[in-house]
């Protein structure tokens, strides 16, 4: 099942302790992870922001140039560090925010991403709960079809990155993210789009929603709701604050396009700022450095390209194609896709969460059990039947009710 945070051990280690660990070297016996067996375990230092790591380095910061594809200035300010062992992986998810830009520096990544318009086919869910981050209920690389039947009509396009290569993910593409080497290590940056002012709307409405209702539980329950990554569990009043200044930028922002009559999808040097690293609540001290899941084996198979097409984000875009009827039956892994350069996932873009969001999530066990079970004669098994509060919320607060929700609420803000 998917691997959440909420679910992860956490050991904090040095970089020298990590790789003798994915070594398997004997000094490892004695470190911090002793506890942990190579082969039943994997490593992730997952959504490190490189200013912080570097922040006496200008050098290093100033490595990282995004200028070659549009974005001058941007550099390791505005990025985010990926080390992880083989078979570290993010559970299936959308970004509420922008669009992503990921270099593979070292060891390959196999990425599975599906539409936007596959999203009710990936029982989309906010618990555990972290802003800007949408997890799917399916472990997409072994599906279980009997509890999720409908995500047979979602449509994978699956690419294996390499050190070197670029893949940009557009605006609310779910992707599932695994590594299949030994060590390795990425960068990416966020890209602040316009449409991520209404994004920031519906994201105040869910945490309102979430925060109220989940808080009204039993404190004592063992249901670990709130991502690691979200401190705490913010009031009833700070959230309404939040939702009125989301509502505010929305139409503070709308007014300046109209005004300025600039294109929509038009993004300026001036909005591709610091703004798009997504905010990570947890900076305070040390982070839990790496998190431990089961490792898991991987197969490939190639997706052939078909002829370049002429795409105006640059001059080297590859398109990543669905996989083909044969390639993807469920039992089916990945399909590879072996070029070299940039890597185009389809049109689109979004950009980095408001909050460091987007990590590794899947939900808790409870949540996969259909809240509707019936038996034989149809009639509702009390024993099966009772909703939880996460069935509720997932309803609730589901991508289309919430983006309806946000419609209604801007159209009488406007009034």
């Amino acid at each position: 099942v998917p691997q959440f945070e909420t679910k992860c051990s956490y050991v904090e280690a040095t970089l020298q302790e990590f790789l003798a660990w994915s070594c398997g070297q004997s000094s490892c016996m004695s470190g911090p992870f002793s506890c942990y067996e190579y082969s039943k375990y994997w490593a992730y230092a997952d959504y490190k922001y490189i200013a912080k790591l570097f922040e006496d380095k200008e050098e290093v910061l100033q490595d990282i140039n995004w200028s070659d594809f549009g974005f001058p200035g941007r550099s390791g300010r505005e990025s985010t560090l990926w080390i992880g062992s083989q078979g570290a992986n993010t559970p299936c998810h959308l970004d509420s925010y922008g669009c992503n830009l990921v270099l593979q520096v070292q060891g390959r990544k196999r990425w599975h991403l599906f539409p936007p318009g596959d999203t009710s086919f990936l029982y989309p869910t906010r618990i555990p709960y972290e802003e800007s981050s949408i997890f799917s209920k399916v472990n997409v690389a072994n599906p279980d079809l009997k509890n999720f039947p409908e995500f047979k009509n979602a449509t994978a396009h699956v690419v294996t990155l390499s050190p070197g290569q670029v893949l940009l993910v557009p605006r609310h593409w779910w992707h599932y993210v695994e590594s299949i080497d030994p060590v390795t290590v990425s960068i990416n940056s966020w890209i602040e789009l316009d449409a991520d002012h209404k994004a920031r709307v519906e994201e105040a409405i869910t945490r309102t929603l979430v925060c109220a209702i989940k808080s009204a539980e039993n404190p004592s329950g063992a249901d670990l709701w709130l991502n690691p990554t979200e401190v705490e569990a913010t009031s009833h009043d700070m959230n309404l604050e939040y939702l009125n200044r989301a509502v505010s930028a929305y139409f503070k922002h709308r007014k300046a396009s109209v005004s300025e009559q600039v294109p929509p999808s038009s993004i300026s040097a001036e909005t591709v700022t610091s703004a798009s690293r997504k905010r990570r609540k947890r900076q305070v001290g040390p982070e839990p450095e790496d998190c431990e899941l089961p490792t898991r084996e991987a197969d490939s198979s190639t997706v052939k390209a078909e002829k370049f097409q002429e795409i105006p984000f640059g001059p080297h875009l590859i398109q990543v194609f669905p996989q083909s009827q044969e390639t993807s039956s469920m039992g089916a892994r990945a399909a590879e896709s072996n070029y070299r350069d940039l890597i185009q996932g389809n049109e689109g873009g979004h950009f980095g969460k408001l909050h460091c969001g987007r990590k590794q999530l899947v939900t808790s066990n409870d949540c996969e059990t259909p809240a509707n079970q019936m038996d034989s004669d149809s009639s509702p098994n009390a024993s099966q039947t009772a909703l939880s509060t996460n069935d509720l919320l997932d309803c609730l607060v589901n991508p289309h009710v919430i983006s309806l929700v946000a419609q209604l609420l801007l159209e009488r803000t406007r009034i």
